[in-house]
């Protein structure tokens, strides 16, 4: 079962420039651990293993365009024919 998983800029050097890769598994943290066989380095970037396998603060995961925190988080089962978002956090602005 293959899902698309949309990668923002700032991580595309992990997927040699692709805005998208398919990745399997049946939750967001089997997706994941998945693209990392693929993908090195780019688990540590999302997932905070030192802290209970929880997705890190400034990265936002979106599976079907509902936040995955308010679902299981990295818990979230997905299934075949589901998108997957990731979308760091941005801060900043004008004082």
């Amino acid at each position: 079962m293959a899902i698309e998983v949309r990668i923002p800029t700032i991580l595309r050097t992990y997927t040699g420039g692709e805005k998208a890769v398919q990745a399997d598994g049946a939750t967001v943290a089997e997706l994941f651990a998945d693209l990392e066989t693929r993908h090195t380095g780019i688990e540590a970037r999302l997932v905070d293993k030192e802290n209970g396998d929880q997705l890190r603060r400034f990265v936002n995961v979106y599976l079907n365009d509902e936040d995955v925190r308010f679902i299981d988080g990295i818990a979230t089962k997905v299934s075949d024919g589901d998108s997957v978002t990731i979308l760091p956090a941005v801060a900043g602005g004008m004082r």
